[in-house]
């Protein structure tokens, strides 16, 4: 790619709009909300503010676009999504840098973002050939009993501003293949990557009024849309605490909803297994996107025996980290994505510190200008630190040390979150005693498989329930219809 001088980011960045049935338009109210850079925590540009009468729009616009898509074949669906990856996939290079602009994740980050939205949507596509009825024999001769799936109607989904292309696109892919409008609010700190997602769709051909993009604040878009009489699906991605708020909302009215909440992913290291391997490749996911990622490794839990050979080695590979603008050469991590990031981290850090733990490398901002923060060790974290409870969604790294295998299952599933965990032995019997002791709706072993389209994505207890992967994505975007027909 070429690189851009960061001096003149704000002259590439173009103001954000809203999409309502069709057109990109400002918000009714001509309000708009800054968008910074993070690695400059300078204005780039604007998006535009929705107000209740944009909101009104939307819903106006994805009801007409349901009842015109839900008539759609499902082969000609998949036909234009497939078009739509094929944008995503031709305008990744520009795309991704106006993701790097506003989120801060290093460029190579943000184009692996953008081309794996074309795998996620030619997957949904082809899932929604596939979402097959089917006829049950009947205990009568002369009675034919038919089960069939239907869209369940206009959906509203949440999005968060850590993966401002992955979050929306699964969403986004799973209701367009089952006939379903969508109402996206995306995130105000991120809203040029998911306009560019939806720009795709359009220019796919979608529909006017099937795909709908808002912002604002999204207390109040929540609250107006999730109980409107149009809307039928809600999905979220998010925080626990606002996850609960929106989940009770939605059931107030009798909204299927699917929720992909908080986490705070164990990462096991028994004695047996290959250390140097383990550590490396759990420092490459803990880092990545300055670990603002809902499936990070945020427990580091290491058998006493290796323990000390896993910190140094994965202390290494932190101190080896360049962060800065990743839009440079050479970044591989940049910054958090805004200065609240930035002082949780300091508290979460001195926190530790306080109750007794060893500040092994990192623990502070770097410089006065952006979102910067130090990849971050800790070690001999005590029970008691604040990490070992919240999730800390940034370049803090806490490890801990267990004795046996009975110490560490208890310890991965003290908390209420339940959403990723990894684990790295050579044994198989160990392997598998793991995978199946360990509560959480997801978990990679000796390896960091998830996430991809085809497998299922989403957590238990207070990480939510349902799937944005996998077969199982598609179901809460549709009704199943039972038809008994006496045929004679």
């Amino acid at each position: 790619m070429d690189r851009i001088d960061p001096k003149h980011l704000a002259q590439q960045y173009k103001d954000v709009q809203l999409l309502i049935d069709g057109q990109w338009r400002a918000g009714s109210g001509g309000r708009t909300i800054a968008v910074l850079n993070p690695a400059t925590g300078e204005q780039i540009g604007t998006v535009a503010h929705a107000e209740k009468a944009d909101l009104d729009a939307a819903l106006a616009a994805a009801d007409k676009g349901f009842k015109a898509w839900r008539k759609v074949a499902a082969y000609d669906r998949y036909k234009i999504m497939r078009k739509a990856a094929d944008l995503m996939r031709e305008r990744a290079d520009s795309i991704a840098r106006l993701m790097t602009m506003e989120q801060g994740k290093p460029f190579a980050e943000a184009r692996i973002e953008t081309m794996l939205a074309g795998d996620i949507i030619d997957w949904f596509a082809e899932e929604g050939r596939r979402a097959y009825g089917r006829i049950v024999p009947s205990r009568a001769d002369n009675i034919q009993q038919i089960v069939t799936k239907e869209p369940v109607g206009p959906v509203a989904a949440f999005t968060p501003w850590n993966f401002p292309i992955n979050q929306v696109v699964r969403k986004l892919s799973a209701a367009l293949t089952t006939g379903c409008s969508i109402i996206v609010k995306a995130p105000e700190e991120t809203p040029a990557a998911p306009a560019a997602l939806l720009q795709a769709f359009v220019d796919a051909g979608v529909p006017a009024g099937v795909i709908n993009l808002v912002y604002g604040v999204p207390a109040e878009i929540s609250e107006y849309l999730i109980p409107h009489p149009v809307i039928r699906k809600i999905t979220f991605t998010g925080s626990t605490a606002v996850g609960k708020q929106l989940a009770a909302l939605a059931g107030l009215h009798m909204k299927r909803t699917t929720m992909e909440l908080g986490g705070h992913a164990p990462a096991i290291v028994f004695d047996d297994c290959d250390v140097d391997r383990a550590a490396k490749l759990l420092a490459g996911a803990k880092f990545r996107n300055a670990g603002q990622v809902c499936i990070s490794p945020t427990r580091f839990l290491v058998q006493e025996k290796v323990y000390d050979r896993f910190v140094d080695v994965f202390t290494q590979a932190a101190k080896a980290l360049k962060v800065g603008n990743g839009l440079e050469e050479g970044v591989t991590m940049g910054p958090l994505a805004n200065a609240r990031r930035v002082a949780a981290m300091e508290r979460i850090v001195a926190d530790a510190v306080e109750k007794g733990a060893k500040l092994v490398t990192g623990g502070k901002r770097i410089g006065d200008k952006g979102f910067f923060f130090e990849p971050t060790v800790l070690t001999h974290v005590p029970a008691a630190a604040r990490i070992l409870h919240d999730e800390p969604f940034g370049p803090v790294t806490p490890i801990v040390s267990f004795k046996t295998f009975d110490d560490v299952v208890a310890e991965a599933n003290r908390l209420p979150y339940g959403l990723a965990a990894y684990a790295y032995t050579s044994s198989l019997k160990t392997a598998a005693a793991i995978g199946a002791a360990v509560e959480s709706g997801m978990m990679s072993i000796n390896h960091h498989g998830l996430g991809m389209p085809e497998i299922p994505f989403g957590g238990v207890k207070d990480s939510g329930y349902g799937s944005e992967g996998g077969s199982e994505a598609i179901e809460s975007y549709l009704n199943f219809k039972v038809v008994s027909q006496m045929t004679s």
